[in-house]
């Protein structure tokens, strides 16, 4: 993402709005494919410079903060590393050992005994088997400035020896985030860094949001799953397609969510608002979203502008819309439960359990080929706050079948969980596959029509 000294964004007194740029304007294509020529001929060279090749393209550009924007969107997707044919630590230990015991190292020998540096380079490069300038140009090979650019995307060098410049570059992203699996590898392409410049301008200015309502009437799924692996608290309520909430999923035509921001519950949390901005990505890939958020201007005053974004903006999203996990521990669990001897098969939950004005996804469904079923929610950080949100909807599900795995850093007790209390899991740091299929023998029951409202994605 960008950083805030490269955020480009217009407050007026109606609101906050980023300021995008067009992708078809042929300047910022052509600077844009100049960026990338630029990444693509420095493989294999130090990072210093690369920083100084871009450097001199921004001078020629009078969009500096446009050119920097987009370097640093490259840059989050390359890879450099130190290349060396020692380790520089060891090269520079024992160069220092070396001239300490021939001190003094002179540049030309005035005396018979004086040392020279070259005779110091040389000693070393023998003591290790590398050449003399191996030695020379690896001693500091470590500082960031040396490190090499050796990929960009999921291209290495020997990829791009073969293959072509321009709007068709075929460097494949990676991309970057908490979750490496959880985004769509595409072709690094013009097009791609313009669209993706434009998503990064309105990521930036939710660094400072207060709070972030969404709605989307397609791929619920998908989205709030987003939600929960970002950890971001939320509260989730059925609208109708004017955006309008309604009594309950029966007459639902779509979901609204509200997203508490890092300002109202962290201080202005930099990392908390890295994770709203993060989250952002995941509503283009509904074909029908809304979103408000509230933007903190003054922090003294409480002053707060308002950024409004929808379908319409023409962004692109470049995460997949496909299977993920929303933390460590449900992904370890997942992971555990493959490599486990048991019939119980967990699956991701798409289930929504309706609880009136409000609604509450659970985290898996643990199912078994005889027709059985739970529903399981994992329970991990929380705030006191939204704990206590949280545990006021459990105590509201009426489903026999919903059991809990939870954390027992929190600050809660077994009654907190109302008539679920008897199928809470604690667990310290991981949850145990078998403990799992414990409980699921114990409360499961056969599926049928009083089972939660499932959600279409």
């Amino acid at each position: 993402m960008l950083t805030a000294d490269l955020a480009r964004s217009r407050m007026t007194d109606d609101g906050v709005t980023p300021l995008f740029i067009d992708p078809e304007n042929e300047c910022y294509r052509q600077t844009a494919r100049d960026l990338i020529q630029l990444f693509e001929a420095h493989l294999d060279e130090p990072k210093g410079d690369l920083e100084d090749a871009i450097n001199e393209l921004t001078v020629e550009d009078t969009d500096y903060k446009i050119v920097q924007g987009l370097a640093k969107l490259l840059k989050d997707e390359c890879e450099f590393e130190i290349v060396a044919p020692a380790d520089p630590h060891e090269i520079r230990r024992r160069l220092f050992e070396r001239a300490n015991e021939q001190y003094p190292i002179v540049r030309q020998p005035t005396l018979g005994e004086d040392t020279q540096k070259l005779e110091v380079y040389s000693g070393i490069a023998d003591e290790l088997g590398i050449s003399l300038q191996e030695c020379y140009q690896g001693m500091y090979a470590d500082l960031e400035d040396n490190k090499r650019l050796v990929k960009i995307g999921t291209r290495t060098a020997e990829q791009y020896a073969s293959s072509e410049d321009g709007d068709t570059s075929t460097s494949t992203t990676a991309l970057t985030g908490s979750s490496n699996e959880e985004y769509e590898r595409t072709d690094l392409t013009v097009d791609w860094l313009l669209t993706r410049y434009n998503l990064a301008l309105a990521q930036a200015v939710l660094y400072d949001a207060t709070e972030m309502r969404i709605r989307v009437w397609d791929h619920y799924g998908t989205v709030f799953s987003y939600v929960k692996l970002f950890g971001l608290m939320h509260r989730i309520y059925p609208i109708n397609a004017d955006g309008e909430r309604v009594e309950s999923t029966d007459h639902a035509a779509g979901y609204e969510a509200v997203l508490d921001g890092p300002a109202s519950l962290f201080s202005q949390s930099q990392k908390y608002g890295i994770r709203m901005a993060n989250f952002l990505p995941a509503l283009p890939l509904c074909d029908r979203w809304e979103m408000t958020a509230e933007i903190l201007i003054d922090e003294a005053l409480g002053e707060t502008r308002e950024l409004t974004l929808d379908d319409t903006e023409g962004l692109d999203s470049h995460y997949s819309a496909g299977e993920h996990f929303d933390s460590d521990v449900e992904r370890t669990l997942a992971q555990k439960w493959e490599r486990a001897t048991t019939d119980w098969e967990l699956v991701r939950e798409d289930d929504v359990f309706d609880l009136g004005a409000e609604v509450m996804i659970p985290d898996f469904a643990i199912e078994h080929p005889d027709g059985r079923r739970v529903i399981l929610e994992v329970v991990g950080f929380w705030t006191p706050e939204y704990l206590e949100s949280k545990l006021e909807k459990i105590r509201h599900v009426e489903a026999d079948n919903f059991v809990l795995a939870v954390s027992e850093q929190l600050d809660c007790a077994s009654e907190d969980f109302g008539s679920a209390a008897d199928r809470v899991l604690w667990f310290k740091t991981g949850i145990h596959v078998y403990d799992v299929v414990e409980l699921a023998e114990t409360y499961a029951r056969e599926s049928g029509p009083s089972a939660p409202t499932e959600m279409d994605t």
